[in-house]
């Protein structure tokens, strides 16, 4: 696998844990890689397709309240959904943005426009498409680029 910065050749650098919500409200731990590139010497971590940056809950958890599905099967609160549908929100358009770019950079093809449930997934699905685990076929080439924005804020005192 070569370094989406660089091409580079990316060595095993190390190993840390990060915890995962299934939909069910269960906690399991993963073992994430911690890869290091032996040109441009930047870190990088595996992302499992089971998880979203920055997200504790699973992403096909996730893909349900995005997708309105019944809210049942997620055992998370309503202000937890209220966040990631008002993350999505403002997130969707950025993606579509992100997506386009890489596209005209590559010059990929662009499917025929999918018919999810609102306007954001619409433009999502056409490139990424519909089906289950779009979430992680939307953030891996955005991330790869370099290009995901991390929502987290940090506040010092003095």
């Amino acid at each position: 696998m070569p370094c989406p910065c660089c091409q580079g050749v990316l060595v095993l650098f190390g190993r840390r844990w990060r915890s995962r919500v299934l939909g069910s409200g269960e906690k399991q731990w993963l073992i994430i890689r911690r890869l290091r590139c032996v040109d441009c010497n930047k870190i990088h971590h595996e992302l499992p397709d089971v998880l979203a940056p920055y997200k504790r809950y699973e992403a096909r958890s996730i893909e349900q309240v995005i997708e309105n599905r019944e809210r049942a099967s997620v055992a998370a609160d309503e202000s937890t959904l209220d966040r990631w549908r008002a993350w999505f929100a403002w997130w969707a358009p950025y993606a579509c943005g992100c997506l386009e770019a890489l596209r005209q950079r590559f010059s990929l093809s662009v499917e025929a426009s999918s018919s999810p449930t609102s306007s954001a997934l619409r433009g999502l699905g056409q490139y990424v498409g519909n089906a289950s685990a779009w979430l992680a076929r939307t953030v891996r080439p955005i991330v790869n680029a370099h290009l995901h924005v991390a929502t987290r804020s940090a506040w010092m005192s003095t």
